[in-house]
């Protein structure tokens, strides 16, 4: 009896010191403040004129299409024009390149060349809009059209008004005189929503002139006005994006009439194939830049959610669940695989002799295309089919610094133009032009300062896209003081 009582007595103090030890983590996880001490002064850019600028950047159709022999270079052509007749004072002061197929660099050479650079990035091109959605549409999804106090059409928010934004900053500095003492570099690809082949040419440009940048910011993040975890604004940078891979699934079969079909045809035994990869989906995981990002929120959440963020060492597994109990949630914690594309016979009374389908990934962090691969061959087992990569896969990018100081200029400048909001890291799961700039910085950084609400992210890629002018303002003198902060 005496020795059931001591051992009973053993796990009472045992769970004692284990509840006083997760009460202690979660009372001293507190939020560290954002450097927002160093005021800068830089011009406050005209809303009204940059929305005018955007109007029409808008109207020049710089559509990117999948294929590549389907792409206009006129508006293109035409767009570069109109930013050097629109921004002489910053086409005087920082020269302008093209490199590649039409990506676009500024470089305003600062005074002190010992200084590491920085670079701001924002791209060209548009994503076409769908037949079937055209008449969705409340304006001419080209004409740029103002009203409601904002600017209409493709390419408004993405990433046109990040674009023009850039440019007036720029613009109103150069026009004050401003000389900055590290070396800006702007960069603009042309070719982001598919290929991402001008990012890769500028980065591999700058390399090749021994540049090593401070940081590089480009979109990827924004401010949502009602974050889940809150219930109120949270301003999200992106310090990592997700890897991208399409994997391709091949069965062969006999062919013939649909009459007398053996038991496996091509089209079954690629079915089967899609249902056993997908039925294995990759382990969610707390951790990487979502674990970053809820530790920042955790004194604003409710009790029990920062007990389990603080002491994730005993919770992680129920975080998990409770975060991917959505499928953006999902996203954050692990590797997707969304089956995509399907083809078969061209005949629906004719046995297809190929059938494939298409498996769309976004590789998590401290993952690669190599799990991916093998975890698909674990899961068909011996099924007669081959797997492929369409295209060369992408690892998901590095995770970048939040305790650099291009990291404390960025999200010090996001938190003083949106004081009380918390700044905090995230992941970002669509892809960017940022990535290739891991070629010249250890830290890239996805940030537009634009408040939306989980609704109005809805428009990016979507019907009636548009971008209200005090967020156009906002971008635009978001980055005048991050110029002026970080190369000044």
């Amino acid at each position: 009896m005496k020795t059931w009582r001591a051992g009973a007595l053993v796990v009472v103090l045992a769970l004692v010191a284990l509840a006083a030890v997760i009460l202690y983590r979660t009372q001293a996880l507190k939020a560290a403040p954002a450097d927002t001490a160093a005021e800068v002064r830089a011009p406050s850019v005209d809303g009204g004129l940059a929305a005018q600028h955007l109007s029409a950047a808008v109207r020049f159709q710089t559509v990117s299409h999948e294929n590549a022999a389907d792409d206009d270079p006129r508006p293109l052509a035409a767009l570069r024009d109109w930013l050097t007749a629109t921004y002489p004072r910053l086409s005087a002061a920082a020269p302008r390149e093209q490199v590649g197929e039409g990506a676009l660099i500024w470089t305003w050479k600062g005074s002190d060349p010992s200084l590491p650079p920085i670079i701001l990035m924002a791209h060209q091109d548009v994503v076409p809009v769908a037949d079937e959605t055209r008449g969705l549409w409340s304006v001419d999804p080209f004409g740029g059209e103002i009203r409601d106090g904002a600017v209409w059409g493709r390419g408004a928010i993405d990433d046109k008004g990040s674009l023009v934004a850039l440019m007036e900053a720029a613009e109103a500095l150069a026009a004050q005189g401003f000389q900055p003492k590290r070396t800006i570099y702007l960069v603009s690809g042309h070719d982001e929503e598919v290929r991402g082949s001008g990012a890769r040419a500028a980065a591999e440009a700058l390399k090749a002139r021994g540049v090593r940048a401070l940081f590089a910011l480009d979109e990827g993040s924004v401010v949502v006005a009602d974050f889940p975890l809150t219930k109120g604004p949270a301003a999200l940078i992106g310090i990592s994006e997700k890897g991208y891979a399409t994997l391709k699934i091949t069965a062969r079969g006999a062919g013939g009439h649909s009459s007398a079909p053996p038991r496996n045809t091509a089209a079954t035994l690629v079915a089967r194939a899609v249902t056993a990869i997908a039925d294995h989906p990759f382990p969610l995981r707390y951790g990487g830049p979502t674990a970053d990002m809820l530790r920042v929120m955790a004194p604003r959440l409710s009790f029990p959610v920062r007990m389990a963020v603080a002491n994730a060492w005993l919770f992680a597994p129920m975080l998990a669940h409770e975060i991917g109990a959505t499928p953006p949630g999902q996203a954050m914690l692990h590797t997707t695989i969304a089956p995509t594309m399907l083809s078969g016979s061209p005949k629906d009374n004719v046995l297809p002799g190929l059938a494939t389908a298409e498996i769309n990934y976004r590789i998590a962090p401290g993952q690669t295309s190599a799990d991916v691969m093998a975890r698909a061959r674990a899961a068909i087992g011996p099924l007669p089919v081959t797997l492929s990569w369409v295209g060369a896969p992408r690892d998901p990018s590095p995770v970048s610094s939040t305790r650099s100081e291009g990291w404390r200029d960025v999200a010090g400048v996001a938190a003083r133009q949106f004081p009380g909001v918390p700044v905090a890291p995230s992941l970002v799961t669509a892809g960017t032009d940022g990535r290739s700039m891991s070629l010249v910085t250890g830290d890239v950084y996805r940030f537009q300062p634009i408040l939306f609400s989980l609704k109005d992210i809805e428009m990016i890629h979507g019907v009636n896209e548009h971008l209200r002018v005090a967020d156009l303002k906002r971008m635009a003198d978001f980055y005048a003081q991050l110029m002026v902060r970080s190369a000044g």
